[in-house]
């Protein structure tokens, strides 16, 4: 299909082209469409994606989905929304000495694509602030630091209505290690804002390191993160369980987790919010309160912490293998240890 050719029955398709003709007037993308479509069986959920070239703020290629919003006449009864809701952009970095004639890498269009398989084949719908590990390099077979992504909405194509409902444009970002700890510890939203001077229109730059070995920008994400906590309310770890004995609830978890759980705990109950502990089958919820409280139920748990209780859980307890009693006397923290497995199921080492 021509995705610069207007006709009956593909308004959604139009609307897209349209916001991104105000975007780049004049500018011919290169599109790249789909041969077997997903719903004749092909692999390619998406019908087709567009990358326009860009010359500011630096050289980079702006990739665009078309497909997870109704492209064509409206099918579903969702009369606020386009399908999903959503599309997809990427910024990418160009080359030294790349320009708008050459072709754009592949693995954008690649990375786009897997993301929509997860989408059309779970239902899940992607919001701005979700994020996700990639589990390696975003772009495979390079040493990249990036191993993670991150949605915003995109700074230059606001939301749009459109006959078929209403579409946003969210941003895919690359991100290191470091940084999506500190998303963790603040928000997707408030991390990129701090980053915005350092990675202008957040473009993935694959040959950037980390950009929180800036002091004045680590600085600036610290902050952010004590002054308004954390949006992370879930937290999925391997290790989950919990056992009474007498008055006193014991709750169990893996060495190799407890970082993150203390990390996580003051920047969410400090600040009013819960945190949730998950794994496959069980759920522990904390929560903040004036006097400490358990309930349990055969798959689920509710814990208020006071904030007494809680100061005692970061003071005390370590990612050591061990019991740790608790003021109040109402619960007790059991840390296991955590056992790291290669590929083949091997222990290859051991924590706590």
């Amino acid at each position: 299909m021509d995705p610069t050719k207007d006709d009956d029955g593909t308004q959604g398709w139009d609307a897209i082209n349209a916001a991104l003709a105000a975007l780049y007037p004049g500018q011919d993308p290169k599109h790249y469409g789909t041969a077997l479509p997903y719903t004749l069986g092909g692999d390619d959920p998406l019908d087709g994606i567009s990358v326009y070239w860009a010359d500011a703020p630096r050289p980079h290629w702006h990739y665009v989905t078309y497909g997870f919003s109704e492209l064509y006449d409206k099918q579903s009864d969702d009369a606020a929304d386009s399908g999903y809701g959503f599309e997809l952009t990427f910024r990418l970095a160009a080359a030294p000495g790349e320009g708008p004639d050459a072709a754009p890498p592949v693995w954008p269009m690649n990375l786009l694509q897997n993301l929509a398989r997860y989408v059309f084949g779970s239902g899940n719908v992607f919001e701005a602030g979700h994020h996700l590990d990639a589990n390696g390099p975003i772009a495979l077979e390079t040493d990249t630091v990036l191993r993670h992504l991150a949605l915003v909405e995109d700074p230059q194509l606001p939301a749009r209505d459109t006959a078929n409902g209403r579409v946003r444009f969210l941003q895919v970002v690359g991100l290191s290690d470091e940084e999506m700890a500190a998303v963790r510890r603040w928000s997707t939203q408030g991390v990129l804002d701090a980053l915005a001077s350092a990675m202008p229109l957040w473009i993935t730059d694959l040959q950037r390191g980390s950009l929180l070995a800036d002091p004045a920008l680590a600085a600036a994400v610290e902050a952010g993160s004590a002054r308004e906590g954390s949006t992370t309310g879930m937290l999925f770890i391997e290790t989950l369980g919990w056992a009474v004995e007498g008055d006193t609830v014991e709750l169990v978890l893996g060495a190799g987790q407890v970082p993150g759980v203390l990390e996580l705990l003051p920047l969410r109950l400090d600040h009013g919010r819960a945190l949730t502990l998950a794994d496959r089958e069980r759920s522990w919820r904390f929560e903040p309160g004036e006097a400490d409280r358990v309930a349990l139920e055969q798959d689920s748990a509710r814990c208020v912490l006071s904030p007494a209780t809680l100061r005692g859980v970061l003071e005390h307890v370590q990612a050591q293998r061990g019991t740790y009693p608790l003021p109040g006397g109402r619960l007790r923290i059991r840390v296991v240890p955590t056992e790291l497995r290669d590929a083949s199921g091997n222990v290859v080492r051991t924590l706590g």
